[in-house]
């Protein structure tokens, strides 16, 4: 991926060395371990993990430290590309992007959302609309889901910069008054998995127009990118997990939705054919 091309963004906030350890006796290792266990108890894993970190404190040290080596370049170049990306696609409607920034963590870190370490993977916080990402979840995706590659965690983080997008948009807001009302907003056709699925598909139209505009991927990224999504679904983390799948706790969405509302977002490049929310089915 030639993601050099792109404009690196000044909203990269370098966290990582301002704590280090693990939270409640859970490292990078323990990753995939607290999602599974999240997914298949229907919990929101910011919940399980702000739990695990009342066994230790919270750090306390934030560093903005110069964006000088080749990861956090590369993430500061994807963060760059959606900021034009959604910026000029606002534009277009008549309104103003304002971008999210994106958090650099080790290990743990402290939100407005709560506290949370690597276990819970790349996150957006509404309330205080940042993207949170410890580097680790990358090289433990990789090798325990089997999705990787640049483009993949490009489509990651373009996930996250989605869920700003709907927070913009007031996506996120609907869906939490539906929880407060008590409404259940799991299964594979809840509100839950619509919005994530929505995100998905926000992701694809970043890529659509990020291509066009750099035609910075390779041969087979694509490719890489659909089966980390397809990796990440939740019937393929419940089967890995558990060996049965309980379409009733779904929360993210299959392997075969992610794949095909990311496919649907990166073919058009319309966020208007992201709409799960009006989908008889998704």
């Amino acid at each position: 991926m030639k993601w050099r091309r792109a404009r690196k963004s000044e909203n990269v906030v370098d966290r990582r060395g301002a704590s280090a350890g693990s939270i409640g006796g859970i490292g990078i290792g323990g990753v995939v371990v607290v999602v599974l266990i999240s997914l298949v108890l229907g919990k929101n894993p910011l919940e399980m993990l702000g739990l695990l970190s009342q066994v230790q404190g919270p750090s306390t040290t934030t560093t903005s430290a110069p964006i000088d080596d080749e990861a956090s370049e590369f993430i500061a170049s994807i963060l760059g590309e959606t900021e034009d990306v959604w910026a000029m696609l606002f534009e277009r409607n008549g309104s103003r992007y304002a971008p999210t920034r994106l958090v650099l963590f080790n290990d743990r870190v402290t939100s407005a959302c709560g506290s949370a370490n690597a276990a819970v993977g790349p996150f957006y916080c509404p309330a205080d609309q940042q993207v949170y990402i410890d580097l680790g979840f990358f090289r433990e995706m990789e090798r325990r889901l089997g999705g990787g590659g640049e483009f993949a965690e490009a489509y990651v983080i373009a996930h996250e910069v989605g869920h700003h997008v709907q927070n913009l948009t007031g996506v996120s807001q609907r869906v939490n008054q539906a929880r407060s009302r008590g409404q259940n907003v799991s299964g594979e056709q809840g509100l839950l998995v619509r919005q994530e699925l929505q995100a998905d598909c926000y992701a694809g139209v970043w890529a659509h127009h990020a291509q066009r505009r750099h035609d910075w991927l390779e041969p087979g990224e694509i490719e890489q990118a659909l089966a980390t999504a397809s990796a990440i679904g939740d019937d393929a983390l419940q089967r890995q997990s558990q060996g049965t799948i309980v379409p009733d706790t779904f929360t993210h969405g299959s392997s075969e939705q992610r794949v095909r509302w990311f496919r649907t977002g990166f073919d058009v490049g319309d966020p208007a054919r992201c709409d799960t929310f009006a989908a008889p089915e998704v």
